[in-house]
């Protein structure tokens, strides 16, 4: 019984979302919290959901990120790109990136999720500007 729950709920997101973002969500990647980092940032986007992010830079590298969100499915797969997009790039490669890039890395989102892939890019910018 649990097992078909299970799946009709999974061929339920396989409607709405590409196979990229429900991996994303059901196994995010940098999620954490660094405990002193070199900048963090904390946003709460119009939906209610609120996105914080952790950066170490070296050598205008950034070395580690991680985030934590209380967000939905889309945003936690958003930002966990987002940070596997990032990580071991220059601050200027990862000043770059365009809610475009994300949800293009993401193989597309629904037009009422962009939004979060919005949260996840302004969040980063944010944490940025504090170095």
């Amino acid at each position: 019984m649990i097992e078909k729950i299970q799946n009709e709920v999974y061929e339920q997101e396989r409607m709405v979302f590409s196979e990229r973002v429900i991996k994303e969500y059901n196994n995010p990647k940098n999620i954490g919290k660094i405990v002193q980092p070199d900048a963090f940032a904390r946003l709460t986007g119009w939906c209610g959901d609120t996105m914080e992010i952790y950066l170490n830079i070296d050598h205008d590298i950034i070395e580690d990120i991680s985030f934590m969100t209380d967000g939905c499915g889309a945003t936690i797969a958003c930002v966990s790109m987002l940070t596997s997009m990032v990580k071991g790039r220059s601050v200027e490669e990862a000043e770059a990136i365009t809610d475009d890039d994300l949800v293009t890395a993401l193989q597309g989102l629904p037009e009422e999720n962009l939004h979060c892939a919005h949260l996840a890019i302004i969040t980063l910018e944010k944490a940025l500007q504090m170095l």
